[in-house]
């Protein structure tokens, strides 16, 4: 097949499309990637991508399409808002030039949900059918990170949801809670299917050597090392970690935090005020690659949202790859993350947005042997590969694309 996939977000940037991607063109399909200039999370543009003009380039064999956007600055507000609808024009006006002709479109939807109009322009333009992955829902986490709240406008977004879910073929949605929502918005069940994220084969079990430069920066002095790794945004309710350590003060603890995002000057302005840096270690972000190491030196992970519906519905990505690397888990959070969490036995679950008990959790895994906690990783890690296994996941992605191509075919006849 010939696969377009469009994304806001591609490689260098990080996320699990870029796996997809690789993986589908490993299977034999040609792919090819309409998408933006990298600006995620810093909100500056990546060394060497500032350019007013589209790009192409290579990622592999993988062939990219690069559009000229707005970055997003400190993600707030209409620096925001033009990065959204400056990537939705500029797809919509270079994309029908840039690209071949696909077979079928496969649009990675993590916020925001405007790229659904490129996407349907595209769909109109080469006649094909397109598979929306559905990672966020809209408008609902824009309730939930305070980006929007005003009833109407609110009420405008949901119709914009409702016109691109109307101009898809197929919606696949990363968690089953994301179903009803899409109902809602007049998506009959036929046209929805579940397609959960997987993680990377590189995310497994390893062994650190002696030398590796990870030990220096995630020390083996007895102290807890408990490791959040990702984005630092608003959704990642960093308010409940930094009250949870404020409480774990004179506790032998110690938080990993690695990545970026709006809210790092936040986490360093609590960290100073409370006087907790010698509690914290802020490494910043290193590449994908090198996170199974970092994951095999924690004594936990940590996974956390905020108190909303909206991400009670969502299954976390992290969650794939701390569950892939055999560690234990702490999950501060409700719903779909916090269940993956205790049906797997890897760790242990605590309500979103309550400081009091993420530090009891803390306090119950720090008082579990090593066998204890390593057998929690064991259990995880079978979890994942029962259900999230990216090969398998990857030959369900390509068997629905391929149903779908020759569904349109049949249609056309």
């Amino acid at each position: 097949m010939n696969i377009l996939i469009l994304t806001q977000y591609f490689w260098p940037e990080t996320f699990r499309i870029n796996d997809v991607a690789q993986g589908l063109q490993e299977r034999g399909h040609q792919v090819e990637v309409l998408t933006g200039f990298p600006n995620y999370p810093s909100g500056r543009f990546f060394e060497g991508y500032r350019s007013p003009r589209p790009q192409s380039q290579q990622f592999g064999h993988v062939q990219i399409q690069r559009v000229p956007l707005a970055p997003r600055g400190d993600g707030r507000g209409m620096r925001l808002i033009l990065n959204y609808l400056s990537f939705a024009l500029s797809a919509s006006l270079f994309g029908p030039r840039m690209v071949q002709r696909p077979d079928v479109i496969l649009v990675f939807e993590p916020s925001p949900i405007t790229i659904g109009v490129p996407a349907a322009i595209l769909r109109r333009y080469f006649r094909a059918p397109v598979a929306f992955w559905v990672q966020d829902l809209w408008p609902e986490s824009l309730v939930a990170t305070g980006t929007l709240s005003y009833p109407r406008a609110l009420h405008l977004v949901s119709q914009l949801v409702r016109w691109i879910y109307a101009h898809c073929d197929l919606l696949l949605v990363q968690s089953r809670a994301f179903t009803r929502s899409l109902v809602e918005h007049g998506t009959p069940l036929s046209r929805i299917r579940y397609l959960p994220n997987s993680a990377e084969s590189f995310y497994q079990p390893v062994e650190v050597p002696a030398d590796a430069p990870e030990r220096h920066l995630v020390p083996d002095d007895g102290i807890m090392n408990v490791m959040f790794a990702g984005n630092l945004g608003v959704s990642q309710d960093l308010e409940t970690l930094v009250a949870a350590a404020d409480l774990l003060r004179d506790a032998p603890v110690r938080w990993i935090i690695l990545g970026d995002g709006r809210q790092r000057g936040w986490l360093e302005d609590q960290i100073r005020h409370r006087n907790l840096g010698t509690q914290f270690r802020l490494l910043g972000s290193y590449p994908a690659q090198s996170m199974p190491r970092f994951f095999a030196l924690a004594d936990a992970l940590l996974v956390s949202l905020k108190d909303d519906p909206a991400f009670e519905a969502t299954i976390p990505s992290k969650l794939q790859s701390y569950l892939a690397c055999g560690r234990p888990i702490i999950a501060s959070l409700n719903g779909e993350g916090a269940r993956v969490t205790l049906d797997a036995g890897a760790g242990v679950a605590v309500p979103a947005e309550r400081p009091q008990a993420l530090a009891d959790a803390v306090r119950e895994l720090a008082a579990c042997s090593a066998t204890e906690r390593a057998a929690m990783g064991t259990r995880g890690r079978a979890y994942f590969l029962m259900h999230f296994e990216r090969n398998h996941l990857l030959t369900q992605l390509e068997e629905t694309l391929e149903e779908l191509v020759i569904h349109h075919e049949e249609n056309k006849q």
